[in-house]
């Protein structure tokens, strides 16, 4: 996926081919959740105590693939947000439960761009392995607003403890260090990086909308390492959280795209007084839009990782593409499984498990409302920096 840069740059355009090299991971992709992951396996999964698919994980780890976005010098395949949407999606058509969002986009990105040499030493060949589980603890209580944290950063002879509580942690019960931002004594915020192989956090965890387990951290004085420095903590959070979003879209758009599919293909085989529901006009133009809301969301979705990859800014992107993950995603997958009649219904059928899924996603850190009202006052800045308005 390549651009040619014009000026201005608000002019770039963008050639969504993918490149071999990108078409080449898309496919081994598939073929594992594919191969792996199976309707009846992700029930079973989700009956156990830890909701975690160990055997995909271990395939992913020795196909390298959860190291798609990490530096080579630590045993990844050194690629970019961009490679990391496209495994993203694949997983999401698969819905297997395994914490690869979590472990990649929140924890191991910033973990790769942030950390200490010691920091990235110690975690990321752990990651690209499959020894090392991370997560992130970005939602927040009230009105979400990861900015305003929950948790109050102390330093003490330059060692950092955390005491406070986060909401709905991804992945919690399993993960070996949440990254998590702070606010410091000062009043300003900054990201740490939170083990929880210590007495002093407590998790409880709780089944959410896809029956993923989210945990309620609690933190008591409880030991942290800075990543990065105080100085550049909200641009690290920022970074981060734009990366976090385009991820969430890249998985909505997996479930989307495979909701859609099994749509076409029982509205094709399911018959109706003699013939194929998609032999019905109003059904087809449903279809029709469920099959152009995905492509559209891909589209938005590709443009907000390709700019973030590029250095280009991309704070009105990566939040439209939210936006259309959310509101359009939720469309689709509405429109999917009222097209499957009484089967988009029944719980053993495994179209309802899209529906879930892109649920959970729509309100991970903000939902389609929170999104217009970012998107809007990013736009209103924009105008008054045109206008000469301070």
């Amino acid at each position: 996926m390549d651009g040619s840069r014009h000026e201005p740059w608000e002019t770039l355009k963008m050639n969504f081919d993918f490149s071999e090299e990108q078409n080449a991971l898309k496919d081994l992709s598939a073929q594992i959740f594919e191969g792996t992951s199976n309707y009846d396996r992700v029930e079973e999964i989700e009956k156990t105590e830890d909701r975690f698919d160990q055997a995909i994980w271990e395939e992913l780890a020795q196909a390298n693939l959860l190291g798609v976005a990490l530096p080579e010098e630590h045993g990844g395949l050194g690629f970019g947000l961009l490679e990391l949407c496209i495994v993203l999606e694949e997983h999401g058509r698969s819905v297997s439960p395994i914490p690869l969002l979590q472990t990649l986009a929140m924890g191991a990105l910033p973990v790769a761009e942030f950390g200490s040499t010691e920091q990235k030493n110690m975690i990321l060949p752990e990651v690209v392995t499959g020894k090392c589980i991370l997560t992130g603890a970005f939602q927040e209580w009230g009105i979400n607003d990861p900015y305003s944290s929950s948790l109050k950063a102390e330093e003490t002879n330059g060692s950092w403890s955390l005491t406070g509580s986060k909401p709905a942690v991804p992945a919690a019960n399993i993960a070996n260090y949440i990254v998590a931002p702070a606010i410091t004594g000062a009043g300003d915020i900054a990201l740490f990086l939170i083990s929880t192989n210590e007495p002093s956090i407590t998790i409880s965890n709780s089944s959410t909308t896809n029956r993923e387990l989210h945990g309620e951290i609690t933190l008591n004085q409880h030991h942290a390492e800075l990543l990065g420095t105080v100085n550049e903590g909200k641009q690290a959070l920022t970074w981060t959280l734009e990366r976090i979003h385009t991820a969430i879209a890249a998985s909505a758009v997996g479930c989307c795209a495979k909701a859609t599919e099994m749509m076409a293909e029982y509205t094709s085989e399911r018959e109706q007084f003699g013939r194929p529901l998609s032999h019905n006009q109003a059904v087809t133009q449903r279809a029709a839009d469920c099959y152009i809301g995905t492509d559209a969301m891909r589209l938005v979705l590709w443009q907000a990782a390709w700019r973030l990859d590029s250095g280009y800014p991309a704070a009105e992107e990566v939040r439209t593409a939210k936006w259309w993950s959310a509101e359009v995603g939720q469309q689709v997958v509405h429109d999917v499984q009222h097209l499957h009649g009484g089967m988009g219904a029944d719980i053993d059928y495994p179209v309802h498990r899209y529906f879930l899924w892109v649920k959970q996603l729509e309100n991970m850190l903000g939902g389609g409302s929170a999104q217009l009202s970012e998107l809007g006052k990013l736009i209103a800045s924009k105008a008054k920096v045109a206008a000469g308005v301070a």
